[in-house]
């Protein structure tokens, strides 16, 4: 499989203070990728790399639901497609959505069970519609890589089955930061794990089991 994404040597850090060193990574096409790892490891920062080198690629669905609340699910999954749009275009939506918007917005909310929730203000879903609504944004931004950071923490492992099922149909390559590790080892093809900002761990999900990643584990 052709690369999807290229690392090489790449490192990050905040405020003086190193989260990833000396990171070779290569996502290739067509795979379905685990990021695991204790809270601090580095996970949301290699997914922020990642996203970095292929920006115009990737449908991203942020850690926290990144809603604007006041405004509708609706409003909240259109702007998904916000730079594929006239300004005219996108301005004439804020009050009067086009059919065939309404229509497509309904489809990707009904993928995530909240077709009934589209004239609902983000702020007044739970804080799983809200993460759903989130998935559906990405959905419908529908770019062939999708990068999510813990896209189903808010939801039951059943639900988030069912959301990364429909989220990896849609999109040729996806990677996500996970905490679930039955879930990442039936759902994914293969699993990254970080510790203290490098790779300790990268197998195939086929080869693992729950006691190889219980010691990278937690939090």
């Amino acid at each position: 499989m052709a690369p999807a994404i290229e690392l090489r040597a790449a490192s990050a850090g905040y405020l003086g203070r190193a989260v990833l060193r000396d990171i070779d990574l290569v996502i290739r096409a067509g795979e379905r990728v685990a990021v695991m790892g204790r809270s601090g490891a580095g996970k949301t920062t290699l997914l922020n790399l990642l996203h970095q080198r292929a920006a115009d690629r990737v449908a991203l669905i942020p850690q926290a639901a990144a809603l604007v609340k006041p405004l509708s699910v609706f409003h909240n999954v259109y702007m998904g497609r916000l730079d594929r749009s006239s300004t005219w275009h996108n301005l004439r939506t804020l009050a009067w959505p086009a059919r065939r918007d309404v229509e497509a917005v309904a489809h990707v909310l009904a993928l995530v069970e909240l077709a009934d929730k589209i004239f609902v203000k983000a702020g007044e879903l739970s804080g799983g519609q809200q993460q759903r609504a989130s998935v559906a944004r990405a959905l419908y931004n529908g770019r062939p890589i999708l990068i999510g950071d813990e896209p189903v923490s808010a939801l039951d492992r059943v639900q988030g089955a069912a959301v990364l099922a429909r989220l990896c149909e849609r999109h040729e390559t996806a990677v996500f930061a996970l905490h679930d590790i039955p879930l990442a080892l039936s759902r994914m093809d293969r699993v990254i794990v970080l510790d203290e900002g490098r790779i300790v761990l990268d197998a195939p999900a086929r080869d693992l089991n729950p006691a190889d990643l219980v010691p990278w584990y937690g939090g």
